[in-house]
């Protein structure tokens, strides 16, 4: 799998549409709150033509995408955080995904309805991730607390833990999300990973929009840019109603349809490559006559990492990790081609993966 991608943001703007959209996975959509109550999980195929020009040249029986699981939660809604609305419901569901995908509504339309009466994406944006800092600050609450008592042992290393609670709690206090405060501490880097943090994960807003305004910009989107140039987030600006369109045609006629209205991917593409840039991915490939498969790995994992992410055996045996680039491969035509012209690589473990890698493990254990 790519990663897990949480879909979140108030209700009615849009989110159960897209993700009907790119998931085909059937949810409720409807004009009124709440129509989502528990998280509809729908999983997405990878698209990534590199794939399919593997099977061509091994003309395996089985061909193996990466994917992506999308998860449409709840909509929130001010005092979320103490159990309003669907409260710790929707909260709970967040601290399972890798990265959270902020939709936004940028577009004005009297038949549907506003959970506050009026569109404003500062305002909008404000709520939610309000109520993200107040829950986390109960976390972090409890947690200051224990590391409170264990300080008073006199030992450092817990005193430095106190501390660092302390500052986090001041930084959500000052209404600030969890991932911009700055650690520097390794001890510290582990302890706000393991407190799962709602407003430490990845984040990319995406500007629902009218069909018209799918290519260009409104005053909307101008207001999202800007909080999210303050955050250095990343913005994706897509029309769950196109992309509604999109899922009903042949897949044949995609291409043809983005085009007329000047687009050169569709919304699910932007989310996804975006979203790959956002958690620091690359694709690499195992292949051979029995399978092609394309696997997900973070940058910079090593070949025994990435061996691991195939098999946990493959990592703890790990000898070497035989290597091909895709554009020889598809370049020389065949496995014997690249090894006669010397593009067969020979690598051991310090070596970091490169996107379109293809790999093949050698291990014993």
């Amino acid at each position: 799998m790519g990663f897990n991608c949480g879909i979140v943001g108030l209700p009615n703007v849009g989110k159960s549409t897209l993700f009907n959209a790119i998931t085909a996975a059937g949810a409720e959509a409807a004009n009124y709150p709440f129509c989502t109550i528990d998280p509809n999980v729908g999983v997405v195929v990878v698209p990534d033509s590199r794939v399919e020009e593997l099977a061509k040249i091994y003309l395996p029986p089985k061909i193996v995408p990466s994917t992506i699981e999308f998860v449409d939660i709840a909509g929130l809604v001010k005092g979320a955080s103490k159990g309003e609305g669907l409260g710790n419901q929707f909260l709970s569901h967040i601290r399972d995904v890798d990265a959270i995908a902020h939709v936004v509504r940028c577009f004005d339309d009297e038949n549907v309805v506003h959970v506050d009466g009026s569109v404003n994406p500062k305002r909008d944006i404000e709520v939610v991730e309000t109520e993200l800092i107040l829950k986390d600050l109960d976390t972090v609450e409890k947690k200051t607390a224990e590391a409170e008592k264990r300080a008073k042992t006199g030992e450092k290393k817990f005193k430095a833990d106190h501390e660092f609670c302390l500052r986090l709690r001041s930084h959500l206090l000052e209404g600030r999300l969890a991932r911009y405060l700055k650690i520097e501490r390794d001890d510290d880097k582990l302890s706000i990973r393991d407190m799962h943090l709602l407003t430490n994960k990845p984040v990319m807003y995406v500007c629902n929009v009218h069909e018209e305004d799918v290519t260009g910009s409104n005053k909307y989107i101008a207001q999202v840019r800007d909080v999210a140039q303050k955050e250095s987030a990343k913005v994706v600006v897509i029309s769950a109603a196109v992309e509604a369109e999109v899922a009903e045609l042949p897949a044949e006629e995609r291409a043809g349809f983005l085009e007329g209205l000047g687009l050169k991917e569709s919304g699910l593409q932007q989310v996804i490559r975006e979203g790959y840039d956002l958690l620091h991915l690359l694709t690499f490939f195992t292949a051979g006559p029995k399978e092609v498969h394309a696997w997900t790995v973070r940058k910079g994992a090593t070949a025994p990492e990435t061996a691991g992410v195939i098999h946990s055996d493959f990592e703890k045996g790990f000898i070497r990790a035989e290597i091909m680039k895709y554009d020889d491969l598809i370049r020389l035509k065949s496995e014997q081609a690249v090894k006669d012209k010397g593009a067969l690589y020979i690598e051991g473990r310090d070596y970091l993966i490169e996107d379109g890698d293809i790999v093949h493990f050698r291990f014993n254990v």
